[in-house]
């Protein structure tokens, strides 16, 4: 395969919906323009979240510049969200196809996947979502578009000799995968996020480092589509930060579509094999393992994107984790904010677009808002998705709050139960005492769209009653939410209180007779 490349973007071939993606969010069609004399905001990086930001700030009046040296619309767009959910669509039609018997329908040719045609989907659908982060459109919208960036000053970043000058500035640069500390490992070749999408060839056998969301994700997928997937996690099972039965039930769902994990891996050693292939020696519950791939993806984490920015010039501080910033996203330079995956734990593309609001507000507008307030909700899209929000049980004891804990399982619930779909789970933890949500897990086939309603409820604070009062259509696994606020309200009727409703029902009946 040649590797042809354009500035600013980097694609391994070129087909019709890959040319359209540099022609809409690359370099090539934005024409040099002469820059303000100043400008209230410059925004460096143009990951989608900050992107919509921008534009906003722009259609309320102010003069904004967005500056990338890379394609718009971050690594959501190009390497992450975008086509990955792609892929995941494809590999949930296989598993449909691969499972129709469970409901008597049987398919006699079996699955066949033309991985070829999967890729040119996504890229082609990658492609048509890229005219929402064009250049042109945010040109359109009074942004001014310019590619490359470092700082001079407080006041100044320069692009190629063009100096931007600026009342404030926000940084946006985003993350990228981080390499494990493994010996010889990056003498070793191998996948990350960047370079996994434009594959057009099935690994036979693909390793993957790390059993997190990204891991996780791409391991299911890519085993319904017909790769032997071998996982290797340092710690106990997968998902180490969930709930461990909300795991097991993900874990479950991922074994029966062939993925192979070997946790509490030790002493993780990679060597080339013959033929290009990579061997995994490492030892995992006390056992000397050998594992032989095609391909090797790394998903063992993040690394903020700072390279090349001259920070030290403006007096921006910033470490391992990324940039660092208080709890309204300014840096240690007041004039210079920061939101998204360069200064976020919460590395998500709504994370960010939430945290750029709150810059746009503080930045511009002389606001107070702070990035603790927000409930940040998120989703792992395995089948079935896990999705969470507010505090896990273990994090509400660490910070002494008392709660008490609901758990639904998904075989209570009607539509899941017709739709053979019974592995799962909702679980909401209120503060003791009241019916106030702290914090909530769900394992659905849909996890992601019913996290939704639960995040309503933590950030109005509304309480887990009103849940038991919304009226929910029927039959909907949704309906999931509005029995946990019967459980809820069930939980409240202790024996004493049972015992004084019987009595005063018994007198009414004796009154009335």
């Amino acid at each position: 395969m040649s590797h042809l490349k354009e500035p600013g973007i980097k694609l391994t071939f070129w087909d019709d919906a890959n040319r359209e993606l540099a022609a809409l969010v690359g370099p090539s069609n934005v024409k040099p323009r002469v820059p303000a004399s100043r400008y209230n905001l410059v925004v460096i990086g143009a990951g989608t979240a900050v992107l919509l930001a921008a534009a906003g700030a722009a259609g309320l009046g102010a003069k904004v510049a967005l500056v990338e040296r890379h394609p718009l619309g971050g690594d959501c767009l190009n390497v992450g969200c975008v086509p990955s959910k792609a892929i995941i669509a494809a590999s949930r039609a296989a598993a449909g196809i691969r499972y129709a018997h469970r409901f008597g329908i049987q398919v006699p040719e079996g699955v066949h996947v033309d991985f070829s045609q999967v890729m040119e989907r996504m890229r082609r659908l990658r492609a048509s979502i890229a005219r929402d982060d064009s250049a042109r459109r945010f040109e359109n919208l009074g942004v001014d578009v310019f590619f490359g960036a470092r700082f001079l000053d407080s006041q100044t970043v320069d692009v190629d000799e063009t100096r931007l000058r600026f009342h404030r500035a926000v940084l946006a640069t985003g993350a990228r995968a981080a390499s494990p500390p493994i010996p010889s490992f990056n003498r070793m070749p191998y996948l990350a996020n960047e370079t996994l999408f434009p594959l057009t060839e099935l690994p036979k056998r693909l390793g993957i480092i790390g059993a997190g969301p990204i891991g996780c994700e791409t391991a299911q997928a890519f085993g319904r589509l017909g790769s032997r997937v071998f996982m290797v996690e340092a710690m106990h099972g997968i998902l180490p930060r969930e709930d461990s039965d909300a795991s097991a039930i993900v874990w479950n769902a991922m074994k029966a579509d062939g993925v192979e994990l070997q946790c509490c891996g030790r002493d993780l050693v990679v060597k080339p094999g013959e033929g290009g292939a990579v061997i995994l020696h490492l030892y995992t519950h006390g056992r000397a393992t050998r594992v032989e791939v095609d391909r090797l993806l790394v998903a063992v984490g993040r690394a903020p994107n700072l390279e090349g920015l001259d920070l030290q010039m403006v007096g921006v501080a910033a470490t391992s984790k990324g940039v660092v910033v208080d709890d309204e996203l300014r840096t240690t330079n007041p004039r210079i904010y920061a939101a998204g995956d360069v200064c976020s734990p919460h590395q998500f593309t709504h994370a960010a677009d939430f945290m750029a609001r709150i810059v746009i507000q503080n930045a511009l507008f002389l606001g107070r808002a702070k990035a603790s307030a927000l409930t940040i909700p998120w989703c792992t899209y395995s089948d079935p998705e896990i999705a969470h929000v507010g505090l896990y049980e273990r994090e509400a004891q660490q910070r002494g709050i008392s709660v008490h804990t609901l758990t639904l399982p998904l075989s209570e619930v009607d539509r899941a139960v017709l739709e053979g779909r019974t592995d799962g789970l909702v679980r909401v933890h209120v503060r003791a005492g009241s019916d106030q949500i702290v914090g909530a897990t769900v394992v659905a086939p849909n996890g992601g769209d019913m996290i939704g309603e639960l995040s309503l409820v933590i950030t109005q604070r509304i309480g887990l009653r009103s849940l038991a009062a919304t009226v929910h259509p029927y039959p909907t696994i949704g309906e999931a939410l509005r029995k946990m606020g019967d459980l809820y309200n069930r939980s409240r009727l202790t024996p004493r209180a049972k015992q004084i409703l019987a009595k005063l029902l018994a007198w009414r009946l004796k009154i009335s007779s």
